[in-house]
């Protein structure tokens, strides 16, 4: 037997990302994570990829604290700056283009070919979000004509604290795909994995932790979607809630969660087919999570300067 052939693999460890920092589960439990039926063929079918971390409630709630925390810092950044961080972020994605490729094939059973497809896919539906930081403003918000002396402005702002329950059949492209809008806006996301491909996901974590995106603005949990998601629903803290990744029960019951606090909720599509995350994505998203602030200021020169401009 030669030395390499004697070497042990060394095996990658994930963990959940909250706070900007990789912990692993608040109860220490895992579960196992395996290829697509259709990855590598026969010879690859239920393959063992890894043990991803299963989320607590205490990790939930530990994650909802964290994107709190960050939100101001984050909402008050220049949309300029946040356009640069997520474009950064996007430079690093397709610096590991062969890493996420390998993992898209293994979690959806993709070919090599049609995994990179979906990569570069996801890469540029990051740099698309990061384009739109600046200009959402201008698609959002508003002068209003009123009957009187007055100017009358509509500007979007943040939500605040946004759960993501993620595509469970998209584990990168249609990840990107719901979490870039909600921070590309000014929000802070508490993101919940596809729970049979968390892998990506927790990969993504590593480029988000090494970038320039501000640890909290980004949360990641792995494990039982209907363990952690009703966690997020209920929880006071939590502004709105993406229920793009629970099927029609669970979306039903999270929905009725989220009342309790009268959260913004974005139900998941109704088309049986599911959602086409390689078709154009339009503004829906970018808007799905923002509030509307509307400022009168008076017209004319009333001893204020400036006041008229």
């Amino acid at each position: 037997m030669s030395q390499a052939d004697a070497r042990l693999s060394v095996l990658k460890t994930y963990k959940l990302y909250v706070g900007g920092k990789f912990p692993r589960s608040e109860s220490g439990r895992v579960y196992e994570v395996t290829a697509a039926k259709s990855a590598g063929g026969a010879a690859g079918r239920g393959r063992w990829l890894a043990n991803a971390p299963r989320a607590s409630r205490k990790d939930a709630r530990d994650a909802v604290a964290a994107a709190r925390k960050a939100v101001a810092g984050w909402s008050g950044a220049t949309a300029y700056n946040r356009g640069q961080v997520l474009y950064r972020v996007a430079e690093m994605l397709q610096g590991r283009r062969e890493q996420y490729t390998a993992e898209v094939a293994d979690a959806e059973g993709l070919s090599k070919a049609k995994s990179a497809a979906q990569v570069d896919a996801a890469i540029d539906r990051w740099v698309w979000y990061a384009g739109w930081t600046d200009k959402v403003a201008q698609v959002a918000g508003a002068g209003n004509p009123v009957a009187g002396p007055y100017f009358n402005l509509s500007a979007p702002e943040p939500t605040g604290v946004v759960a993501v329950v993620a595509p469970q059949e998209s584990a990168l492209l249609g990840l990107v795909s719901v979490l870039a809008p909600v921070i590309a806006t000014g929000n802070a996301a508490v993101v919940v994995a596809a729970e049979e491909r968390p892998l990506p996901a927790l990969s993504l974590a590593e480029v988000l932790a090494t970038s320039d995106v501000p640890g909290g603005v980004v949360n990641v949990l792995s494990g039982r979607t209907a363990e952690i998601a009703p966690t997020l629903a209920a929880h006071q803290d939590v502004n709105a809630i993406d229920l793009t990744g629970a099927d029609a029960e669970l979306a039903r019951e999270l929905e009725v969660a989220a009342a309790d606090n009268l959260k913004r909720v974005l139900r998941p599509s109704a088309d049986p087919g599911g959602t086409d995350w390689t078709a154009d994505p339009g503004t829906g998203r970018l808007t799905a999570f923002l509030e509307t602030k509307t400022v009168w200021h008076p017209t004319g020169s009333l001893g204020v300067a400036g006041s008229a401009y």
